[in-house]
């Protein structure tokens, strides 16, 4: 939503202040259909060459996903917090091995199924039930737990990112190769330097456009782009983080009651809920969970 908003700002002020200067559309509409080929072409062999398939996957979806905006919403944190509550308050009373049904078939487990949208990302759910499993097996010291779940994020987070960084320095490369375009047209002006200066000109006009075209994609179409998905990656990134602020305040020996609100805490200010609407929410989850 946001993203078109944007699009269309950039796009009536940029041309709105071209038009009110005198400027005239002839020289860039017939320019600029051979310069975007030129300067579109350039930068994406330079994506495919600099890049991997999954990367370049990721690169094309984040388009998407910055249409979209971040996944988790105040909701889908407050449902973490009731979800990570289940599970270390039956840890708690009833041992791990009473969660061990659960973590092995999260599909099939009640408590994940009260949760759907978490439910259905094998991310999150697969970062839950590894280190609920290694707790089965042990691994109960909560500054081991912390540095290998710390190791795991921070292996997630860099690769989340690869796309993004690949986008940025598209971005950055877009204004030379719109360079590359204005000189290929000067090329070709030089070549016909024999013509009216009305028509060199023109051709020099059109040279230009490449200039344009090359700086405009950059900095006002690319980058941003870059720039807010690197904000969504950054926000989403808060979802996995809790489940380790849980669970290490569940090693470390406090109540699900505290491990919760410790997690809580942990959760972005604008998406937090208040103390009391997690107390309200645990209070209304289903009394077979447990």
């Amino acid at each position: 939503m946001f993203l078109f908003i944007g699009l269309i700002v950039v796009f009536v002020m940029v041309f709105g202040g071209f038009m009110m200067a005198g400027g005239k559309f002839d020289i860039i509409l017939h320019a600029a259909p051979h310069e975007l080929v030129t300067i579109f072409g350039g930068s994406l062999g330079a994506f495919i060459i600099a890049n991997s398939t999954r990367v370049m996957k990721q690169g094309a979806a984040a388009f998407g996903k910055v249409i979209k905006g971040p996944t988790w919403k105040a909701e889908d944190y407050k449902d973490l917090l009731c979800l990570m509550f289940i599970l270390v308050k039956t840890i708690r009373s009833k041992g791990v091995v009473a969660v061990e049904a659960h973590i092995e078939n999260p599909h099939e487990s009640k408590i994940f199924q009260n949760f759907p949208k978490i439910a259905h990302d094998h991310h999150v759910v697969d970062f839950i039930c590894d280190y609920v499993r290694m707790m089965t097996m042990n691994f109960e010291d909560p500054n081991q737990m912390e540095d290998a779940m710390n190791a795991d994020l921070d292996k997630h987070h860099k690769e989340e990112h690869e796309a993004q960084h690949a986008l940025q320095t598209m971005a950055d490369g877009l204004p030379a190769i719109g360079i590359v375009a204005a000189v290929l047209g000067i090329i070709k002006t030089m070549a016909s330097i024999s013509e009216p200066v009305e028509i060199l000109g023109a051709m020099v006009g059109g040279a230009l456009v490449g200039t344009f075209l090359g700086i405009f994609l950059s900095y006002l179409m690319i980058a941003p782009v870059a720039g807010r998905y690197h904000q969504i990656l950054f926000e989403d990134g808060h979802f996995m983080n809790l489940v380790k602020v849980i669970l290490v305040g569940h090693l470390q020996g406090n109540a699900p009651q505290i491990s919760v609100e410790l997690g809580r805490r942990a959760v972005p200010s604008h998406l937090m809920c208040t103390f009391i609407e997690l107390e309200e929410a645990i209070a209304n989850l289903p009394p077979d969970l447990s």
